[in-house]
Order: C-alpha cells, then structure tokens, then sequence
C-alpha cells in the first residue's frame, strides 16, 4: 500500500470555552468538533447569544469552511477565528467568538487580535485527539466464521462494529475502519475466513 505523506490534522474532543475583557468589552470564545456542516450551523446556533452585540464564527471540514463577521468591519473578526483553526492545523471545527461592546473602540488592528487571539487560546486550553479518515464496510460472514472475525475487528484500534445485522446463513456486519489500514484489514478478514466473507465498500 502506498501513502503519501499524510500530515496528522486534530480535532477537539469536546467543547471548550474560554472568557476575557479587552477595553471594557468582553469576549467568549467557544470551541467544539463537528462532523458536517449541518453540525456546524447546530453548534453556531447553540453558542450564539441574542443578547450580544456580535457572535462572530468561523468552521472548517477538510476543504470546507465557512466565516462570518456578524457586523463587525469585513475581515476583522471571522477570517482570523479560521486562521487561528488553521494555525493550530484542525480539522472538523467550529469557533464562535461573542462580543459585548463594552464603550471603547478596538480598531481593526485590535479587532483581528481580539477575535483571533480569542479563538487562539480557547483552541490551544481545548483537549485534541488525531482526526483519523475512516471507511465504511459491509462484511458478510457465515455463523462459523463470525465469532472470530467479530473478535478480532473488535481488538483492533479505531476498528468500530456498528451493527450486527443476522441473515439464515450468518451475519452483515457493518464496520467503520481507518481508511489507511481499509486494504490490510480486507486481508485479515479474508485470510480469517478462507476467503468465504464477502466485504463491500459503502464509500
């Protein structure tokens, strides 16, 4: 199997949040992993507050992202909340940034250090585990296969059974696995079985 030279993103583990108060206005950064933009858009509707003069956000998955300045002046407070997700290389991110004006004026210049050191440190207090790409699989094996090949997936690390669906003959198992181990796990599945399971790729 060849791979290329894979730089390993993070994500978060859970949602972090941070406060402070630069010039009388206050800031609370929230951060939290995501899994698709509409996970994204739940968190950003979830952390924003109404009663605040601005809830800025930004949100990266893979290629995908999106940033919203929420009337602060354009690219003052959205573009440096994903350039602080992308300074720290995370990947499946969501950043809101809230701010209560508190009277005095930032500046642009103390607008993009507010809102992306903001961003920054809540990211950098956050837990992290490796973001780890996985496929999807259909394994159909016989009632004399099934035990064994249940137990050995199961030993195996980021390897998760999700459903265990029975058939008159044996089983479907449907397994998530890390996509860069998908062609040496079909082959452990098949030396397993003698070659009798029979897996299908759902991605």
């Amino acid at each position: 199997m060849l791979h290329g030279p894979m730089v390993a993103r993070l994500t978060l583990v859970g949602v972090t949040t941070i406060r402070q108060e630069i010039k009388r206005s206050r800031f609370v950064a929230v951060a939290g992993p995501i899994a698709d933009e509409e996970a994204a858009r739940d968190f950003i509707a979830a952390q924003s507050d109404p009663a605040a003069n601005h809830n800025c956000w930004a949100w990266r998955l893979g290629q995908r992202y999106r940033f919203n300045d929420d009337g602060e002046p354009g690219g003052t407070a959205g573009k440096p909340i994903l350039a602080a997700i992308d300074g720290q290389e995370l990947d499946g991110v969501a950043v809101v940034v809230t701010r209560w004006f508190g009277g005095i004026l930032l500046g642009s210049g103390g607008l993009i250090r507010a809102y992306g050191g903001s961003a920054a440190q809540c990211l950098r207090e956050a837990g992290k585990v490796p973001l780890i790409e996985t496929l999807s699989v259909a394994i159909t094996c016989g009632f004399g296969d099934l035990a064994l090949v249940g137990a050995r997936l199961g030993a195996l690390p980021g390897v998760e059974i999700s459903d265990q669906a029975f058939t008159d003959t044996g089983a479907v198992l449907s397994v998530s696995v890390p996509k860069a181990e998908a062609d040496d796990i079909a082959r452990l599945v098949t030396d397993l079985t003698s070659g009798r399971a029979v897996i299908g790729w759902n991605d």
